[in-house]
């Protein structure tokens, strides 16, 4: 009979409504290993919030250890009392590092890698980009933190739609202050276009939307099915980022069928491999040109979208899915 590792995974108190896109990742993780692995999950009984909150949710974690414990995630304070031997913890970005300061910074630093790096047997990073700011903020022997990119979803499929030169509709996923959207904005001035914007309503960006007389439509709360509709109804996937630990849409557009245009800084450019328009995201001209070139040039368009077809081949979620699983097995048989 083969064996199969006991995998805990701990993850995040659910949303009330919806759910993180990090546990749907593991979910799909878990469903390929379902014959290889006997996994269990522990969701925190509270939100990350407070000292007494996050301590109630590290004891829970450590009374529910298994022979691995897979912390995935944006909770990895977790990881203060669980077994370091048996502890995988991935780190999914450093971005509230980038954005905290003083004491605040010193906490989070503390809690958010320090901890994990330290109380784990490895470190998974869903990036190059990730590992290296993992090894800025924290000293530890690279060979500790393994590489895993994000999967590319089931959900998504090839879809043809014939390109709308005239008014392309052009799909921004997320309004966070590194989504970099007044940016964007600003690029698309006199460009005919409609913006599609998924994510919560932001006053000030509906104002610059006005103010540079950009066509514009909000949405939010959509389910997953809806989230592919807007995929597919789409002409150009933007995510001209600022910060990005992966950049999950530039893979759903490229395996849509969508050219894609995206930032060249963090983990964009390894994530995009050469299937995108790169600019520079604190350029608005060079962002406005790249929207041009996509627009403009039928044949580079076409190119794009043909190469993002190859590039997304290196995210399968099987593949995916054997390298969490040689990783539980390393760390079950290291006991």
């Amino acid at each position: 009979m083969q064996y199969k590792p006991r995998v805990t995974f701990f993850h995040r108190k659910p949303r009330t409504v919806g759910n993180y896109s990090v546990e749907f990742i593991f979910e799909d993780v878990r469903q390929r290993l379902k014959n290889r692995i006997t996994s269990f999950v522990v969701s925190s009984k509270y939100e990350s919030s407070g000292f007494f909150k996050r301590l109630y949710n590290c004891i829970e974690a450590f009374r529910n250890q298994s022979e691995v414990n897979h912390v995935t995630g944006d909770v990895n304070y977790l990881g203060l009392f669980l077994s370091r031997k048996k502890t995988i913890h991935t780190i999914l970005d450093c971005v509230h590092l980038e954005r905290s300061h003083g004491i605040k910074h010193r906490i989070l630093k503390y809690f958010w890698l320090t901890v994990p790096v330290k109380r784990s047997k490895y470190i998974t990073a869903i990036s190059e980009s990730t590992k290296n700011e993992v090894l800025k903020y924290v000293k530890c022997d690279p060979e500790k933190i393994k590489i895993i990119y994000v999967a590319i979803s089931d959900r998504f499929k090839q879809n043809e739609k014939i390109f709308n030169k005239e008014k392309p509709r052009i799909l921004q996923i997320g309004t966070a202050p590194n989504k970099n959207i007044p940016n964007l904005i600003a690029s698309l001035k006199g460009i005919s276009c409609t913006l599609e914007i998924i994510g919560k309503h932001n006053q000030e960006y509906e104002e610059l939307l006005k103010e540079n007389k950009v066509d514009y439509e909000y949405r939010s709360g959509l389910s997953n099915e809806e989230m592919v509709q807007r995929y597919e109804e789409a002409d150009i996937i933007t995510l001209v980022s600022t910060y990005e630990g992966f950049g999950m849409p530039i893979l759903e557009g490229q395996t849509v069928g969508r050219p894609v245009i995206t930032a060249n800084v963090f983990s964009m450019p390894e994530v995009a491999g050469n299937a995108a328009m790169m600019v520079n995201p604190t350029d608005v001209e060079a962002i406005r040109n790249g929207f041009l070139k996509i627009i403009n040039d039928d044949l580079y368009r076409e190119s794009l979208v043909q190469k993002g077809f190859e590039n997304v081949k290196r995210f399968q979620p099987d593949k995916i899915a054997q390298d969490y699983f040689q990783l539980y097995l390393s760390v079950a048989n290291d006991q």
